[in-house]
């Protein structure tokens, strides 16, 4: 997972990195080429104790492809959606 700058509020926000078990897994696990399962990969993350932050990471940084916090592209943008939507509303 590349690293990026921290996310507002956040005073250490890569250091879940470190304990999450996708670094000690096969990287192609989490980005299948077109029409690979991300099965394998969601399966690691729900054992994953930074799941949550690791998710939270790829949606304030609006991470479109591949499998963060045991969750697709598409589930992630429902969540964004959904939080939007409960923004505006």
């Amino acid at each position: 997972m590349p690293a990026r700058p921290a996310a507002a509020g956040a005073s250490r926000p890569l250091d879940w990195q470190t304990d999450a078990l996708c670094a000690q897994t096969d990287p192609e696990l989490f980005h299948p080429e077109q029409g690979g399962t991300t099965a394998y990969a969601k399966r690691i993350c729900l054992a994953c104790e930074v799941r949550i932050e690791c998710l939270e990471y790829a949606l304030a940084y609006g991470e479109n492809q591949g499998v963060w916090g045991g969750m697709g592209p598409n589930q992630r943008l429902a969540i964004r959606r959904a939080r939007d939507k409960r923004r505006t509303a």
